[in-house]
C-alpha cells in the first residue's frame, strides 16, 4: 500500500481519496477489472500511487484509452478520465453498440464537473452499459508532498500574452485554473481565506474572485445540508512579476542548483560511477533526497559523507556479532544497506557534479547576483553604481550568454528599470540580440523594464540580523508575506488585498457536492 499521509503529505491525501472514491466504491472480493486513463489521471495516478497499490485495488490491466484495444467482453472497465470531449468520444467508441462493447460493462469515475452536454452524450448513447458514473473532484497532480501542479502548459501565454484576440482564452484558461484551484482546497478539506496582490497585473485579483466564488459555490452545502465555514487556512495567489528576482537567481540549495546547472529531465538524474554510466530518480520515495534537498548545498557536502559513516559504522558494528540470531538479522539488513548506500552514492555524485558546475563559472557569478539583487554587498555597503558591478560579468568571456542575461535582468529589476537608450547599449555590447526578448518580454508580466518605473519598490523586512551564507543573501519576496499571515509582526510593503464578493452573491450557485454520483 502507499505510505501514510505523515510520509508523502500531499501525495497520500490524494491517493486516499481516490482509493476510497474509486476503488473502494466500486470493489467486489475476488473481482479483476481493467482500468483505462487519458493523459492527465495517466500522471496523476503515477505521481501518487505504484502499479502493486493497483494490483492490491484489483486492477489487471492499465490501458490508454486513446488507443486501439483488443476487446475484452468478459471483464469490466474502470474508466478514470478527464470530462473532455476527447476523453469521452473515447469511451463511447468502446460501447458503440450492444454487440461492439469492448467490456462487460463500465465504472466512469471524472476528476471533476462533467458538462451536461458531455454527460447527456453518454446517457442516450450507452446508459445501459454504465453501472456507476462519479466525480470525484481531484484535478490537480501532487508533485511532491508540498508541491502541486495545475499541468496547464499553456496558461502562462494566455496569461501574460499581449495579443488582444487571446482575451477569450484568458478567461477560459483563469476559469479552468479556478476550478482545478477548488478540488485541491476540497481533497485537504478546507475553506480557505482567498488573498491576493492587486498590482501590478489583475490577473491573481481575477483569479482570486473566481476561487471564492467557485470555493462558495462548492462549500454552500455538504452531504448534511449544512453550510461550511471559512477554516484558519489561508490561500495566497501572487503574480508571476510579483517576485522577479527569485525566478532568475541562481538558488544554492540543492534541488533547486541540481536542476539549474545539470541536465535532468522528469526528475532522472543521469551520472557515471565505477565507470559504468547510471540513472536515479529523484522522488518522493528517497527519504535521503526528502530530508536533503532544500538545505543549502554547503550543509548537504557535510551531512552525506557524514550518514555514509554512520551506515558503514552501523553496519560494521552489526556484523561484529556472530550469535546465530545476530547473523540472521544482518541478512535481514544487507538489502537495506545496500539500498542506503546506493542512495548515499548518488546524491554525493549528484552533490559534487553541483559543486563542479558551480567551481567552474557560478561562484563567481553568485556573488555579484546578490549584490545586484540587495542593492548591498555581503559586508552590508551600500552597491553605489550597480552598472560596475555589472560589467566584469558581461566582460567575462567564460559566462555564457544566459548567465549574462539573468545578470542584466537582475541589474534592471534592481534599478527599477532603465532607459532605452541604455537598454540597447547592453544588449549590442554583450551581443545578444537574438535573444533580447528574454529581457524585454518581462514588461508584460508587469515587470519595469523600459521606461524606468515611478513607483518606488516596496519596503523589504530587514533580516540584517539572520545568518545566512554570503551567497544566498537575498531572502524570496513570499517569505515575507507568508511571516506577516502566520506571525502578528507586521511591516510596510507586504500588503494582500482579500477577495470580497457582495454579501448578497455569496450564496446565490448551486453547490456540487464532494463525490457526486450522476444518475444514467
Amino acid at each position: 500500500m502507499a505510505p501514510p499521509v505523515t510520509e508523502r503529505g500531499l501525495k497520500s491525501v490524494v491517493w486516499r481519496k481516490i482509493k476510497t472514491a474509486v476503488f473502494d466504491d466500486c470493489k467486489k472480493e475476488g473481482e479483476w477489472k481493467i482500468m483505462l486513463l487519458d493523459e492527465f489521471t495517466t500522471k496523476l495516478l503515477s505521481s501518487c500511487c505504484k502499479m502493486t497499490d493497483l494490483l492490491e485495488e484489483g486492477i489487471t490491466v492499465i490501458e490508454n484509452i486513446y488507443k486501439n484495444r483488443e476487446p475484452v467482453r468478459q471483464m469490466k472497465a474502470l474508466y478514470f478520465i478527464s470530462p473532455t470531449s476527447k476523453s469521452v468520444d473515447c469511451f463511447l467508441r468502446d460501447f458503440g453498440s450492444k454487440c461492439e462493447n469492448k467490456y462487460k460493462a463500465a465504472y466512469i469515475y471524472f476528476t471533476d464537473f462533467c458538462p451536461d452536454s458531455l454527460f447527456n452524450k453518454i446517457k442516450a448513447s450507452c446508459s445501459k452499459s454504465i453501472r456507476r458514473c462519479k466525480e470525484i473532484n481531484i484535478s490537480f497532480i501532487p508533485h511532491e508532498s508540498q508541491v502541486y501542479t495545475l499541468d496547464v502548459p499553456d496558461a502562462f501565454y494566455y496569461c501574460y500574452s499581449p495579443d488582444p484576440s487571446n482575451a477569450s482564452s484568458k478567461e477560459a484558461v483563469m476559469e479552468a485554473m479556478a476550478e482545478q484551484i477548488v478540488t485541491v482546497c476540497a481533497t485537504l478539506d478546507e475553506n480557505p481565506g482567498v488573498r491576493y496582490k492587486s498590482k501590478p497585473l489583475d490577473n491573481a485579483s481575477k483569479l482570486a474572485q473566481l476561487v471564492e466564488k467557485k470555493l462558495e459555490d462548492y462549500y454552500k452545502m455538504d452531504e448534511k445540508g449544512l453550510i461550511k465555514g471559512k477554516t484558519h487556512s489561508q490561500l495566497l495567489i501572487i503574480d508571476r512579476g510579483f517576485d522577479p528576482v527569485s525566478t532568475v537567481l541562481h538558488e544554492l540549495t540543492f534541488q533547486a542548483m541540481a536542476y539549474d546547472l545539470l541536465p535532468i529531465e522528469n526528475d532522472t538524474y543521469k551520472y557515471r560511477t565505477d565507470g559504468k554510466d547510471k540513472e536515479a530518480v529523484l522522488e518522493e520515495d528517497d527519504d535521503l533526497w526528502v530530508r536533503v534537498r532544500h538545505r543549502h548545498i554547503a550543509v548537504v557536502l557535510e551531512e552525506i559523507p557524514k550518514l555514509m559513516k554512520e551506515i558503514s559504522s552501523t553496519k560494521k558494528a552489526t556484523e561484529g556479532k556472530t550469535s546465530l540470531s545476530a547473523l540472521t538479522q544482518l541478512m535481514k539488513k544487507m538489502p537495506h544497506f545496500r539500498k542506503q548506500m546506493t542512495k548515499q552514492v548518488v546524491h554525493l555524485n549528484l552533490a559534487e557534479d553541483c559543486m563542479n558546475k558551480f567551481k567552474l563559472n557560478i561562484e563567481k557569478l553568485c556573488k555579484t547576483e546578490q549584490d545586484l539583487a540587495l542593492g548591498t554587498d555581503a559586508e552590508g555597503q551600500r552597491v553605489k553604481d550597480s552598472m560596475l558591478v555589472l560589467l566584469p560579468v558581461l566582460l567575462n568571456k567564460n559566462h555564457d550568454n544566459c548567465d549574462k542575461i539573468r545578470a542584466v535582468l537582475l541589474y534592471i529589476f534592481g534599478i527599477n528599470g532603465t532607459t532605452e537608450e541604455n537598454l540597447d547599449r547592453l544588449i549590442h555590447n554583450v551581443k545578444i540580440e537574438d535573444d533580447s526578448d528574454m529581457i524585454r518580454n518581462w514588461s508584460h508580466l508587469g515587470v519595469p523594464i523600459v521606461p524606468p518605473s515611478q513607483q518606488a519598490k516596496p519596503v523589504r523586512k530587514d533580516r540584517s540580523a539572520e545568518e545566512t551564507f554570503q551567497l544566498s543573501r537575498w531572502t524570496p519576496f513570499i517569505k515575507d508575506i507568508m511571516e506577516r499571515h502566520c506571525y502578528e509582526g507586521q511591516w510596510p510593503g507586504c500588503h494582500l488585498e482579500t477577495s470580497s464578493i457582495p454579501r448578497a452573491e455569496r450564496f446565490s450557485y448551486h453547490c456540487r457536492p464532494s463525490n457526486k454520483e450522476r444518475q444514467i
